[in-house]
């Protein structure tokens, strides 16, 4: 029984190993994907406006996603802090993709649209501010990545096809 035992384990193990050699893929076949977006936000004198625990800056924010299956769609934002104590978004994914431009199967661009609710106090009141922001994508078989984002309508961040990956660093001046 034990030498059967250790047969039936051989077996499976050269399986495991056939199958692993040949599910491998060579390098050209692999689509890069370059979506990750650290969005800073500051005033006009420098101020980092995602600090709570400065005056000025904006207490508390939701994110929403116009594209989502339901008028309320909230996606996350996690608010990360630097080194240096100044914080931004990341975002990673999570609002839906809409196909903007298929002229060829072989190149695709696609939009998230998402809109931005903050809140801070003014003279002992909250005030909310909405802001709007358009993710464009550019998809090919060979990669998938952020190429422009517009905040209220402006370009905040583009990047050419040919750019290297990267986590996509940008900083709103509001």
């Amino acid at each position: 029984m034990k030498c059967k035992l250790n047969h039936i384990f051989i077996f499976n193990l050269i399986a495991v190993l056939f199958l692993t050699v040949s599910c491998g893929s060579d390098e050209d076949s692999l689509q890069r994907i370059d979506q990750i977006m650290n969005i800073y936000m500051k005033n006009n004198a420098g101020q980092d406006l995602l600090n709570a625990k400065k005056a000025g800056s904006y207490t508390s924010y939701s994110v929403n996603d116009v594209n989502g299956l339901t008028d309320v769609a909230p996606v996350a934002f996690p608010l990360k802090m630097t080194t240096d104590s100044i914080y931004y978004f990341e975002y990673l994914r999570g609002a839906r993709r809409v196909i903007k431009d298929s002229i060829s199967p072989e190149n695709k661009t696609y939009r998230s649209n998402l809109t931005f609710s903050f809140t801070r106090t003014v003279n002992n009141l909250p005030v909310t501010v909405i802001d709007a922001m358009e993710i464009s994508y550019r998809w090919t078989p060979s990669l998938f990545q952020v190429s422009e984002v517009r905040y209220n309508g402006q370009v905040v961040f583009s990047k050419a096809a040919d750019a290297p990956n990267a986590i996509n660093t940008f900083t709103i001046i509001k």
